[in-house]
């Protein structure tokens, strides 16, 4: 029988129904119908067929009162980029892929009606993994288009793994005047513990609220009792797995979202920083990045030989992830001045994450800042990476970027940092 066949199995008195899986044994493994995998050894099992496997994806119904709205509720838009949260079971791999429409979304949440009236559309339908530079650009245009079209909120579902990135890049790129979230799942809307339908119940909440921000918003413990709202500058999935995964870093989260009412309608949102407020700002975009950019990690034993390979192949501006306060070995230093005269600028961030880059305490950090290398402060490397890509995008005068660098911008640097 082929995987995603529906069997009934009986062995040693007990009778097991789901979805015929996948496995790299000899054993049966099966999807029970609450969620959960069971392995079976296939001696003495008796298996019945009860429905075979049919490959097409059919589309869920839209639920009316979601599409179609209802008098006096906020109009917002989803637009689906693909994940976890835009995922489920493909039976024929026994893995999670991105499968559901933005339909399919409304269609399993339909709480959601009840807060908005809410109209969507896939932009892409991929692992996140797969984002690249280009696709920040589009789904900035379409964000924007959205919000001049008279959108009240927009809400981007993606995939958890580099969401930070592209929560950075919509940062600067987008001036907005209402709410933009991003908002992904660890689990797949099909396994009982999925923290999909929370999350993005949150996310509309969010999207309702009296926010000028692009921000993320995602389960704040492993319990469903609340989201963290965090900006998205400061956001990194700190867990490969875990519920509670992203963390807000070098700054607290903006706010929260209370998810123990009864009522979705009646979900608070507590502000706990200082934001942007609804109207504050006006509708901008400036969509432009330079995709020729780097990320290097220094370790231990690392040669300068891997920035000689990146410029020789174009790259037109490098992050370093140095060590502790912003350091590279002593040896990196004559290439790195090398390089800068050359016209490619050098931003340090630290591997710690937390706190900040100072190259003023020790020599090696100095002869950095002789060199021209520019200290990102307390920017998050990918963070800092986004910048530089936009920021190269808007000037090639050197002492300009490293001016705009070391400009808050987004809420990238903090200028008094929480103890956390």
């Amino acid at each position: 029988m082929e995987p995603g066949t529906r069997v009934r199995i009986k062995k040693n008195n007990v009778t097991y129904e789901g979805i015929l899986m996948p496995s790299a044994t000899d054993n049966i493994v099966l999807k029970l119908d609450n969620g959960y995998n069971v392995g079976l050894r296939p001696e003495n099992a008796v298996v019945e067929q009860i429905e075979s496997y049919n490959s097409e994806i059919k589309e869920q119904p839209v639920i009316e009162e979601v599409m179609t709205g209802r008098e006096g509720l906020p109009q917002l838009t989803i637009l689906s980029t693909g994940g976890t949260i835009a995922s489920r079971v493909d039976y024929r791999t026994g893995a999670v892929s991105p499968q559901f429409s933005t339909h399919d979304i409304l269609a399993a949440i339909p709480e959601l009606g009840e807060i908005a009236n809410i109209s969507g559309r896939v932009i892409y339908s991929i692992l996140s993994e797969n984002m690249r530079a280009s696709y920040w650009q589009k789904l900035a245009r379409e964000i924007y288009n959205e919000i001049n079209n008279g959108a009240y909120g927009v809400i981007v579902t993606h995939g958890t793994d580099t969401m930070g990135y592209t929560a950075s890049a919509l940062s600067f790129m987008i001036r907005t005047p209402v709410p933009v979230v991003l908002v992904g799942s660890q689990r797949s809307s099909d396994r009982p513990s999925s923290d999909a339908a929370m999350n993005a119940i949150c996310a509309a909440r969010v999207a309702c609220s009296d926010l000028a921000e692009v921000v993320v918003v995602m389960h704040g413990t492993t319990s469903d009792d609340f989201c963290y709202i965090h900006r998205g500058t400061k956001v990194r999935k700190m867990h490969t797995s875990a519920r509670n995964a992203f963390q807000s870093v070098n700054s607290a989260p903006i706010g929260k979202v209370d998810y123990t009412a009864s009522d979705v309608t009646k979900l608070s949102v507590e502000f706990m920083s200082e934001h942007a407020h609804r109207g504050d700002n006006k509708l901008e975009l400036h969509a432009e990045l330079e995709e020729r950019c780097a990320l290097v990690k220094f370790y231990p034993g690392a040669t300068a030989d891997i920035i000689d390979y990146l410029v020789e192949r174009g790259n037109r501006g490098i992050v370093l992830e140095g060590t502790g306060l912003g350091h590279v070995s002593a040896d990196w230093i004559p290439t790195l001045e090398r390089v800068i005269r050359d016209g490619i600028p050098v931003v340090m961030t630290s591997q710690c994450l937390y706190g900040t880059v100072c190259d003023r305490v020790y020599d090696t950090g100095r002869d950095l800042i002789r060199a021209g290398v520019i200290e990102g402060m307390d920017m998050l490397p990918e963070t800092a990476l986004v910048k530089l890509m936009w920021v190269l995008a808007q000037t090639s005068d050197m002492d300009e970027v490293k001016r705009l660098m070391q400009t808050n911008v987004a809420g990238e640097i903090t200028a008094r940092r929480a103890n956390l």
